[in-house]
């Protein structure tokens, strides 16, 4: 039967499996060695259900943003300890792998400032490195404020691309990328109100405008956009600074960005901004089976049923 669409829904691939996120809720199913799916759910209240100021627009986006990469990163730990756990217990059968909630803590904090400081370096602070060394080489970076961060902004593409490029190779990765591709084709199900099974799940396609790698893409060109409004600054390191300490604004603009090209898809204009991020995601996805559609079918159909238990 057809499901009633009230909300929006999302995800993001993880270990063998993918996260779903409603707006009460979050699931993750995970293909365990032996074939059975492993889901655990769980409420989820974001902090602009306490203070209402910050579902105002921009500003939901910075809080968006922030969860996310909270949420996204628990997620992605749980399916690695899930996978982890089980191979240390075929190793050890009498085993019982757990970490202590205090270890887990620092683990989880270690790798959500480990992720972000390799994120600003390789992203943020090594385009604007060579964007500073070229334009000692090229007068006009030097003299034309727009052009140096245009090409500022083309390398952070290009090293996000190779990036993603290089990691691609790794088998594991293109798992992860196959789970991708089945997270945006059971959303695209829910959306278009069918019932949610594999056979019209896999006839999706696995580009959605609403992925994190368009708003990546999105946030790299408006960034360039307010950085060439703010003042240039003489240091490389309060140049850095300055750049990073107006990341959360882009992150807010860019979310409202990609709320508007999804309400307006069908419009020319916005289908035409949004075909960079498409063809980014034919990176970022690859086409799953159908054991994959199912784990994220699962991890859809809990938050879905327990959104469906909130309101009865």
């Amino acid at each position: 039967m057809p499901h009633k669409i009230d909300f929006a829904v999302g995800g993001q691939a993880v270990i063998e499996g993918v996260m779903m996120r409603s707006p009460k809720f979050i699931a993750v199913a995970v293909r365990k060695a032996d074939k059975s799916i492993f889901v655990q759910s769980k409420p989820f209240k974001s902090l602009s259900d306490i203070a209402t100021f910050l579902k105002w627009p921009i500003l939901r986006g910075m809080l968006g943003l922030i969860e996310m990469m909270i949420v996204g990163l628990s997620a992605l730990n749980f399916s690695a300890r899930e996978n982890f756990s089980h191979e240390k217990n075929a190793k050890q059968p009498n085993s019982n792998f757990q970490k202590s909630p205090l270890i887990e803590g620092i683990f989880f904090a270690f790798t959500l400032l480990f992720s972000l400081s390799f994120a600003l370096f390789l992203f943020k602070f090594l385009p604007l490195l060579l964007t500073q060394f070229l334009s000692t080489i090229f007068e006009v970076l030097s003299r034309h404020y727009i052009v140096f961060n245009i090409v500022d902004g083309g390398l952070k593409i290009s090293f996000f691309i190779i990036y993603i490029a290089f990691i691609s190779m790794f088998p594991d990765i293109r798992r992860v990328f196959e789970y991708h591709g089945a997270e945006h084709k059971a959303v695209f199900n829910y959306e278009k109100n069918i019932p949610l099974t594999v056979a019209n799940a896999k006839k999706q396609s696995r580009f959605h405008p609403r992925c994190g790698t368009s708003f990546i893409l999105v946030v790299f060109i408006i960034s360039i956009f307010i950085y060439t409004l703010l003042p240039k600054q003489p240091n490389l390191g309060v140049q850095f600074f300055q750049r990073v300490a107006f990341l959360p604004l882009i992150a807010g603009i860019s979310y409202e960005f990609l709320r508007f090209s999804a309400r307006y898809r069908n419009h020319v204009l916005v289908r035409i901004f949004v075909i960079p991020g498409l063809l980014l995601q034919r990176l970022t996805t690859r086409e799953p089976d159908d054991s994959q559609l199912e784990v994220s079918l699962k991890a859809l159909a809990a938050t879905l049923e327990l959104e469906k238990h909130q309101v009865s």
